[in-house]
């Protein structure tokens, strides 16, 4: 051993945390068992995607593995790739606010399709759920913000991370297997962020790519194939490549892991698109409530994060005017000014025709932004407009923090309705849905049985 590396890494001290842990408060077992709602009825939702259709068609290894909506069966790492692309595609999953990252796109997927494959209960999908997500959540604030500056999406890396410790966890791998997990893990990250520039998918495959690749990153770790251990903290490690430093709160990580669940914070969307644009829409949507008329308008300016801009706001030109459905999911100007005009933002909100009307596009060309160094985010999601009126009034409106955070979660009876709408619009009827709720009720307390999940 090289007298500069550790005696014990990072790697190592969370390994064995997470071998330890035995239990967890019944408030994260209620998360998860919102997570798996919320991550099913997002498959079913994009089920029929032309995005859906292509992965499906590009992968060559069936198997004995559910991919959530359809009659084809995959095998384990098929099935996380699939089912992690569908859940993220709307970008109407979960987040964690002081990422961001989502964690449910990657880790259900990754761990679902380990416990079918390998025979594992719904206890061990829990264990690997709730811990896959802890570590993803955790990874993010290490060295918050610095990954997506130096452009790479935060859930395609951490996400390869966490999915190796939630399938480590499920499967029943050692301290020193997780370890080797974490280490093959660290070679298979990657996801960079050019999606921004004109839409393309690649977004969407992100939770996806690295639900398989931390899938498959234990089951070689379980196999006795060797990880490094400093792949965290390293000089070549996982931070220096995706985040340019090496030095990092990594008490953030392993400092009270398991005596303190990051996991009951997770946010849940109520709107299909990037969550920093969620407290603008409902800033948008009580201007409109109050009567302010869209013609009235001279400008609406939006104090806003830093950290922000560089994908929400910035080109502003490309952000009022998206174009496509998809690019529309991260412009804020034109989500603001579909929920002004729309009195909201669904996911019939971004079609050809929804990205071309012509009122929407007429509020957004309004929209401009003034960075506050004051805002919180990411550890907070705030909101700003500030209505300048032909009269040269003006009125503003604020809100202090994401609804479906942990400011202001959803019931389980917001995350079902929206199940049901999800499921609805992937064309499953009322028979089906409630088969699936079923399903979906019992599975942490019994064996990991998808059947109700096939199309």
């Amino acid at each position: 051993m090289k007298a500069d590396l550790p005696k014990t890494s990072v790697a190592e001290h969370l390994a064995t945390r997470i071998v330890a842990l035995k239990q967890m408060p019944p408030a994260v077992r209620r998360k998860c068992e919102d997570l798996l709602i919320d991550v099913v009825g997002l498959c079913v939702t994009a089920r029929n995607e032309d995005y859906i259709a292509s992965a499906l068609a590009g992968l060559d290894d069936d198997g004995p593995c559910t991919a959530i909506g359809h009659a084809r069966m995959l095998s384990a790492a098929g099935a996380a790739f699939v089912n992690g692309t569908a859940a993220h595609g709307e970008d109407f999953d979960d987040t964690f606010e002081g990422g961001p990252v989502h964690a449910g796109a990657v880790i259900v997927p990754a761990v679902l399709a380990a416990c079918e494959r390998h025979n594992a209960d719904g206890g061990a999908a829990l264990r690997g759920i709730a811990l896959g997500t802890e570590v993803l959540c955790r990874l993010s604030l290490v060295v918050p913000k610095a990954v997506h500056k130096s452009g790479f999406h935060p859930t395609a890396i951490f996400g390869t991370m966490g999915a190796a410790a939630g399938v480590g966890a499920a499967l029943g791998l050692n301290a020193k297997q997780i370890v080797d997990a974490f280490g093959i893990a660290g070679s298979m990250a990657g996801g960079i962020i050019e999606y921004l520039a004109e839409g393309a998918w690649t977004k969407r495959l992100h939770p996806g790519w690295a639900a398989q690749s931390g899938l498959r990153a234990a089951l070689l770790a379980r196999a006795g194939f060797v990880g490094p251990r400093t792949v965290f903290e390293g000089v070549h490690g996982l931070f220096n490549g995706f985040a340019h430093t090496s030095d990092g709160d990594y008490e953030a990580l392993v400092g009270d892991f398991g005596a303190r669940w990051v996991t009951e914070t997770l946010a849940f969307k109520p709107y299909p698109c990037g969550t920093m644009a969620h407290p603008y829409i409902d800033c948008a949507k009580r201007l409109a409530a109050c009567g302010v008329k869209a013609a009235d308008i001279k400008e609406l300016i939006c104090e806003v994060a830093e950290g922000t801009v560089h994908r929400l706001w910035e080109p502003l030109a490309s952000k009022q005017r998206p174009p496509n459905g998809y690019a529309a999911k991260f412009a804020v100007p034109f989500l603001l000014a579909t929920g002004f005009v729309r009195g909201g933002v669904g996911l019939g909100d971004f079609t050809a025709d929804a990205v071309r009307d012509a009122q929407v596009l007429a509020l957004a060309a309004k929209v401009r932004y003034v960075i506050d160094p004051k805002n919180p985010y990411p550890h907070n999601y705030t909101g700003h407009i500030r209505a300048v009126m032909r009269d040269g009034s003006t009125i503003e409106e604020r809100q202090p923090h994401l609804r479906g955070g942990a400011q202001e979660p959803l019931t389980r009876q917001d995350v079902e309705e929206k199940f049901v709408l999800n499921l609805r619009h992937g064309g499953w009827d009322a028979n089906k849905t409630a088969a699936a709720l079923k399903l979906l009720a019992r599975l942490y307390d019994g064996p990991v049985d998808l059947s109700a999940l096939h199309g």
